[in-house]
Formats: structure tokens, C-alpha cells, sequence
């Protein structure tokens, strides 16, 4: 998988994430877990990860020895990547507010 493919679509997954939540609740706070659901299912096909974008669930992955577990060497990654995505995703978020 590589070191920065796995920061890069996790950037974009949690981003996506993040925008998804508060432009939905912006505008309808009922249709966020929709929201939600349909976004997680399209991030499990553009991430390798099938789409964490949680931080509790990727320290949980790296303790599984399943095929959705993650290598511990790979955890910075991934983690690294969820906290720029929230970052990037809420300076979106206030660019269109």
C-alpha cells in the first residue's frame, strides 16, 4: 500500500468526512446519519483503509489480526492523516460559512 498513499486517502477520507457532517447539519440536522452512512460506504471503495477516518477505530485496528487490521508500522499514517483531514475539512468548512 505505501506510507503516503494511506496519509494521502485518509486525508481525503476524514476531509470528506468532516465536510459531510457540518454542511449536512448546516442544513438539515435529521439527514446527518444518512449522510454519514452513504459517505463511509463510498470511502470503503477510495481508501485503502475501507475509510477509518476515526482515530479510536484505528488504534483498534492495529490490535486485530484480521484482514480490515492495519500494520503498526502504518498506524502514524493513518492517524496523521485523520488529523490533517479534520483539520483541512473544518478550514473548508469555514471558507464556504
Amino acid at each position: 500500500r505505501g506510507e503516503w498513499p494511506l496519509l494521502v486517502s485518509e486525508i481525503i477520507a476524514t476531509c470528506g468526512l468532516i465536510m459531510t457532517i457540518l454542511f449536512i447539519r448546516k442544513n438539515d440536522e435529521s439527514s446527518v446519519a444518512l449522510g454519514v452512512a452513504l459517505f463511509i460506504t463510498a470511502g470503503y471503495w477510495f481508501t485503502s483503509s475501507t475509510s477509518f477516518a476515526n482515530p479510536a477505530v484505528t488504534i483498534a485496528r492495529v490490535f486485530t489480526d484480521t484482514f480490515t487490521g492495519i500494520a503498526p508500522a502504518s498506524f502514524i499514517y493513518f492517524l496523521s492523516g485523520q488529523i490533517l483531514g479534520c483539520i483541512i475539512g473544518h478550514k473548508i468548512y469555514n471558507l464556504f460559512e
